[in-house]
């Protein structure tokens, strides 16, 4: 099984206030810790929130 371990544990805070904000921008609230109550819909929704928002970025350095 895989473990989330991540390339840059530094950059673990940022990440997950960058998904409280997404979260926040398409409604649904998330509480610190263990989200598992959550619908696969409301997942989704903040993962994808948090991919187009780093995509405008990106698009956004290329100007």
């Amino acid at each position: 099984m895989a473990k989330n371990k991540s390339v840059v544990p530094e950059a673990r805070d940022g990440l997950n206030r960058f998904k409280m904000e997404a979260a926040n921008e398409v409604g649904v609230n998330l509480k610190q810790g263990y989200n598992g109550d959550l619908t696969s819909k409301q997942a989704g929704s903040v993962g994808g929130q948090m991919v187009k928002k780093m995509i405008e970025q990106y698009e956004a350095g290329l100007k």
